[in-house]
């Protein structure tokens, strides 16, 4: 069985791969385990050392790894490089912090000596999306491997390259072979990889079903996870909000990445008072988005990442249209390539299979609601809690209404993105566990106890 990765734009072969066999998978992931020996006997210093040489690599070849991102999966090309610039970014971030995260924390007891400390756990199976096919990698990589794990990965089918490409990263910065590979396999094989007991974590980003039978088999094996399962984030734009700035915002929000992110405004819940005023603005900011070549410099959408992902979209459209939805389509034809255009759903209710689950693609449904109560209910009636807009001129007050809606992260007159920073993850079926920060950093550590008495 071959692995193809398509130009989502030309719809032609970029690269075809070979399926690595369950026994090669063995082979290689018994080389890691060996290689985890040396690496997780390393200080936090040393290591730190490779992941600033692994933004160097990232930071010399930003535009040939761009151009891969976006042939395989059709993301602008401007994007492309500010997701590779990212990826640097988060190397820098744990190379210059790692060392005080990972410090043993000193605990008084009354004993000669506790404290507690941060051990690695092993091997870390990432199954990684392809909507960012290098940052979603790097995001759970990075810290996992900075504390002392190795990591193999099972990418999405359709961008194998850069899978691979990935692997030559750290290659490249001197890492130790093994301290990452890459395994081309297909979902089978992954499930087989967990079931045989060969790895010590997991970590997921992906659908609500594959979460949920990753979990159930991790579960099984008393195997810690992170799980980040997508979301479907309220929007929520207050009467007192600045409509222009608030606008700009919500486009750039909904449609970076061809609507495609898991953390995009996906639910625009605007108060009555001003829907019309936002709607206006809102469709002036989206007519300005253009639309096309994915290589071209001045492309805001491109094309969605596969053929289906179009049937999909249209399948919400229908759905919307049948419950009173008025769509509101933005942009021109395409002659070739998986697009979809930017579109905008009047009258949209929670009762839409657009308002409830996640769609990944440039569409956007704003729901009228008459107060700040009805917001947060409409804002919590979904089954997902990843992140959450609130936009409002009074932040004392948006604060607060910010603070009542389920998710993992809010913010208040800005857009929810991933930072280094900041910890990243969802609550209910969003997903479990953290990524980033000092938390993500610990995720998949023993964190041990030690007590020393004379």
């Amino acid at each position: 069985m071959v692995l193809k990765s398509i130009n989502p734009y030309t719809e032609e072969v970029n690269w075809e791969y070979d399926f690595f066999s369950f026994e090669e998978c063995e082979a290689y992931i018994k080389k890691s385990r060996a290689s985890f020996l040396e690496w997780s006997s390393l200080s936090v210093e040393e290591r730190t050392k490779y992941l600033a040489r692994a933004a160097e690599v990232l930071r010399k070849n930003v535009d040939f790894y761009a151009e891969i991102i976006t042939k395989e999966m059709g993301k602008p090309i401007k994007q492309s490089r500010a997701e590779v610039q990212k990826c640097a970014q988060v190397c820098d971030y744990y190379a210059e912090n790692a060392v005080e995260f990972l410090k043993d924390e000193l605990v008084d007891t009354g004993a000669e000596k506790s404290y507690v400390t941060f051990e690695p756990l092993g091997v870390i199976f990432g199954i990684m999306p392809w909507n960012f096919p290098f940052w979603q990698v790097f995001k759970f990589a990075i810290s996992a491997m900075c504390a002392g794990n190795v990591c193999v990965l099972k990418h999405a089918s359709n961008v194998p390259r850069s899978a691979i490409e990935v692997e030559k990263v750290f290659l490249k910065a001197g890492f130790p072979e093994y301290v990452f590979k890459t395994l081309l396999i297909d979902s089978k094989t992954a499930m087989d990889i967990i079931k045989k007991d060969m790895v010590d974590g997991i970590s997921l980003t992906g659908s609500i079903n594959t979460g949920s039978r990753i979990g159930e088999l991790a579960g099984r094996f008393i195997k810690p996870i992170v799980m980040e399962l997508g979301g479907s984030d309220p929007f929520i734009v207050l009467e007192d909000a600045d409509i222009e700035k608030t606008a700009q915002v919500a486009a750039k929000s909904r449609f970076r990445n061809t609507g495609q992110g898991c953390n995009a405004a996906k639910r625009f819940i605007v108060l009555k008072s001003i829907a019309g005023d936002f709607t206006k603005a809102f469709e002036l900011e989206v007519n300005k988005l253009k639309v096309g070549d994915p290589m071209n410099e001045e492309t805001d959408i491109g094309p969605v990442a596969k053929k289906e992902v179009v049937e999909e979209l249209e399948a919400f459209i229908e759905d919307a249209v049948k419950k009173g939805a008025k769509p509101f389509v933005c942009g021109e034809d395409c002659e070739k390539g998986f697009f979809f255009k930017p579109t905008i759903i009047h009258a949209a209710t929670p009762d839409m299979d657009v308002c409830n689950v996640e769609v990944f693609g440039p569409i956007a449904p704003i729901i009228t609601v008459k107060d700040e109560e009805e917001a947060v209910k409409v804002a919590n009636s979904t089954e997902l809690g990843l992140g959450a807009q609130v936009w409002s001129k009074d932040l004392d007050r948006a604060e607060k209404l910010a603070k009542r809606i389920k998710a993992g992260f809010a913010a208040v007159n800005g857009m929810v993105r991933s930072d280094p920073r900041l910890p990243f993850g969802g609550i209910k079926k969003s997903g479990v566990g953290r990524e980033l920060s000092h938390y993500g950093l610990k995720q998949f550590t023993n964190i041990k106890a030690m007590v020393v008495n004379k």
